[in-house]
């Protein structure tokens, strides 16, 4: 199969869309011969584990026209690209402590004409930003890290009425039984569980979280702290 068919078959979309998709993983798969940006190099998986993996955000929950949405440790631009791709209404700021992968995605949207607020920098820090903190409607993460550890990175971002969508692996529900101290300190509760099967015996779990009450001044901590002490 072919990136464009895997999409076609898989998510209504666009000829436009479908292009710049072909565009976009043009880009990421020439950038990754010199920056390493993904370990997944098939361009059947890219189309899988990558596109169709951040755009499974939209079968998790509803988001209304022009949501403002913050991209928490971005990496090559997962979910964020994707999802903007799709949907261009949407008020995306992506933000990563690697500038070399902000720079790679910035050249992408440039490309593509597509709009995005980028951040150099560290969730811990601009979490704490009156500019920043509790101006979102969702914050998504696909991070490699414990669900009580992304809380306390991500839920400060989020205004209260907001979610964020934590992209988890097939054991999201001991992740959740781990972050219950977290969600209650940082003023959250997990609203439901989306199962998504993608192609194959892959699978995700979504876990929508609602933020219910302002997350106290002293979250995030430092990320020493976070480490070494989670909630």
């Amino acid at each position: 199969m072919s990136l464009t068919q895997i999409l076609k078959d898989n998510i209504s979309i666009s000829e436009k869309q479908l292009q710049h998709f072909e565009l976009f993983n043009d880009m990421l798969l020439e950038t990754n011969k010199f920056l390493n940006l993904t370990s997944i190099t098939d361009e059947d998986e890219v189309a899988i584990k990558h596109y169709l993996d951040s755009l499974s955000v939209f079968d998790a929950i509803e988001i209304e026209q022009n949501a403002k949405i913050i991209d928490v440790g971005t990496g090559a631009g997962f979910p964020s690209v994707p999802m903007l791709i799709f949907r261009g209404d949407l008020q995306m700021t992506m933000l990563d402590s690697l500038n070399k992968r902000l720079d790679f995605i910035r050249s992408s949207l440039d490309r593509l004409r597509l709009d995005s607020n980028l951040i150099h920098g560290r969730a811990e820090d601009f979490g704490k930003n009156a500019d920043y903190r509790e101006q979102y409607d969702f914050a998504v993460s696909r991070a490699v890290a414990g669900l009580n550890v992304l809380c306390e990175y991500c839920l400060p971002f989020v205004k209260v009425g907001g979610y964020f969508l934590a992209m988890k692996g097939p054991d999201a529900e001991n992740e959740i039984a781990t972050a219950q101290n977290a969600l209650n300190e940082l003023g959250a509760v997990v609203e439901s569980i989306k199962h998504i099967k993608l192609i194959g015996d892959i699978e995700r779990n979504i876990v929508v979280i609602k933020k219910i009450c302002s997350t106290p001044d002293k979250y995030p901590r430092t990320s020493k702290k976070i480490s070494k002490s989670p909630l």
